[in-house]
């Protein structure tokens, strides 16, 4: 830390005259920061004992103030390849899509190799993705690699296939068809080798603003050896604690066997094996693992990690005192993390596991008896209501894949939440964008309405939730003596919303004494973020305000 963040993180600051979302006082107007901690918060009136004897006094003018977001599921270079580069979430038809594909050639004559990502065949009239004679025409022949928007599958040029020998004979490649598996990894991995260190840095930095842009004051990249690369991961640690901007924590998703390799892990900086350790794929890219077939082929995906694998990985993981965890979609995979984590902790001790507070990554197609189970071995559920808005309901994509029935089971915060389950939001950016208070949203508004939790439930999964499922309590959340990580927002009136419509929806009462949060309700503007503060330090300030 240099000398003049030294020196900031040391200043004392009062904010005063907004409303200071925090269970220490759920009318709070004021916060008194010191040394990076939250010293004090309390009413307008006894701000006045502190105004006199602090470095600077901040008149918040009604703002709202609230502990910053946790995005506890990024991919930070490659959200900041697809803030910078070619994005084609947005893309309404397949002939769109092809189109800037086009635009996205001619204007970056020297890279060596293309990179796009965001592509979603379900929400276009085509219903298909690119073939790959249409990319070759669009790019002029030259390497592309353009992955799905669950990143579980790609499509690529010939120019890239050709750069990766024996591709053809993996599994995971049919001719005419996104690639999926060993495939897919190997192409992955040749068009990564092509990005610079400057092109990565400037992503990883992108990626970052964009999060400190939005209250976002910490993330948890997810790396790992088929996502990324160890080079990635440690230039990302590195640059995160070189400059200022979100804390970054970092999972990297290799299995361990040993004490050894959990110390390979430490070495890299990271904080667990876990993240995206793949136990099955996706639901889009119908890679995820089913007990029964998808609705739309005669097949329940693939599995990469059975129960025996997830039970040796977390019982050395624990014995390492390394948290562990997973991705796990399907309802086979979530089945076999549960059935390996319990034969782990018939091994090493329940009460051992449960205090590791390994993670299961996603976890959507989830049973009564699942839910309990990660009740049972203390698992922290690390999901993203945004996949939901994005792809449930009725004749939303889960349900064109699973079919109606199935694809109502899939999401059951509620459900997690009464069972006593920790939940942590996130995004899994870029696979849907960083958007902390339309995530909130989207959990607060399930589209499936027993799925429904309450605003406030979902912002505690979203600030403090990402903070204790790295095994922490005493952060994300406003009292004194939590560290300094909070966002300064302009909003509407606050309410206190409820999460389904068998009770009111909202009170402004304050008679509840419970802190209120903006109204989330859709169609509603969602509050501007003015100021992100991490440890004491502006790392994001709105201009002009």
């Amino acid at each position: 830390m240099s000398s003049a963040t030294e020196e900031t993180a040391q200043r004392t600051v009062l904010l005063r005259g907004g409303d200071v979302h925090s269970p220490a006082d759920p009318f709070a107007t004021a916060m008194v920061v010191e040394r990076g901690h939250v010293a004090w918060v309390g009413s307008e009136g006894a701000a006045d004992a502190f105004a006199s004897g602090v470095d600077e006094v901040v008149d918040l003018e009604g703002a709202l103030v609230t502990p910053a977001f946790t995005d506890a599921h990024v991919h930070t270079t490659a959200t900041g390849l697809a803030l910078t580069g070619l994005d084609l979430s947005s893309a309404r038809t397949l002939a769109e899509a092809l189109d800037a594909v086009r635009a996205h050639a001619a204007a970056r004559p020297d890279d060596d190799v293309l990179l796009g990502n965001g592509w979603d065949e379900s929400r276009w009239p085509e219903r298909r993705a690119p073939r790959r004679a249409e990319l070759d025409e669009a790019t002029g022949g030259r390497p592309l690699y353009l992955p799905r928007i669950d990143v579980h599958s790609a499509v690529v040029t010939t120019a890239l296939l050709d750069r990766v020998r024996g591709v053809r004979d993996l599994a995971g490649f049919r001719d005419g068809e996104p690639l999926t598996g060993i495939a897919h990894h190997a192409v992955r991995g040749a068009a990564h080798r092509a990005i610079t260190p400057r092109q990565r840095a400037e992503a990883q930095r992108a990626a970052l603003a964009r999060a400190a842009s939005l209250g976002i004051g910490t993330v948890h990249e997810c790396g790992g050896p088929e996502i990324s690369d160890e080079a990635d991961l440690t230039a990302l640690l590195e640059l995160a604690r070189a400059e200022r901007g979100p804390r970054v924590f970092g999972y990297w998703a290799d299995l361990v066997a040993s004490a050894e390799d959990a110390g390979r892990i430490r070495e890299l900086g990271a904080i667990g094996a876990a993240g995206d350790l793949f136990v099955d794929g996706s639901i889009g890219s119908r890679t995820a693992c089913l007990h029964a077939p998808y609705e739309d082929v005669p097949h329940t995906g693939a599995a990469h990690l059975d129960a025996a694998d997830v039970a040796a990985h977390v019982a050395a993981c624990t014995e390492a005192g390394l948290q562990a965890g997973f991705h796990a979609i399907g309802d086979a995979a979530v089945s076999a993390v549960v059935e390996g984590v319990r034969a782990a902790a018939e091994k090493v001790g329940l009460p051992r596991v449960r205090a590791a507070r390994h993670r299961v990554e996603h976890a959507e197609m989830l049973t009564p008896a699942t839910v309990a189970a990660f009740a049972e071995l203390g698992l922290t559920a690390s999901v993203q209501p945004a996949f939901d808005a994005l792809w449930g309901g009725d004749e939303g994509m889960y349900a064109d894949r699973l079919g109606v029935e199935r694809a109502r089971t899939l999401n059951p915060y509620a459900a997690l939440l009464r069972a006593g389950v920790p939940l942590a939001f996130g995004s899994d950016a870029p696979v849907t964008p960083l958007d902390p208070w339309g995530t909130v949203r989207a959990a607060a508004f399930h589209r499936t309405l027993d799925h429904r939790i309450s605003a406030r439930a979902a912002f505690t999964a979203h600030t403090r939730g990402g903070w204790r499922a790295i095994g922490r309590d005493d952060a994300g959340i406003l009292v004194p003596g939590a560290p300094a990580d909070y966002a300064v927002w302009r909003a509407e009136e606050l309410v206190v919303q409820a999460p389904d419509d068998r009770v009111a929806r909202w009170s402004t009462d304050p008679r509840s004494g419970t802190p209120g949060l903006p109204d989330l309700t859709p169609g509603t503007a969602l509050p501007v973020c003015l100021r992100t503060v991490v440890f004491g330090q502006t790392v994001f300030a709105r201009p002009n305000e």
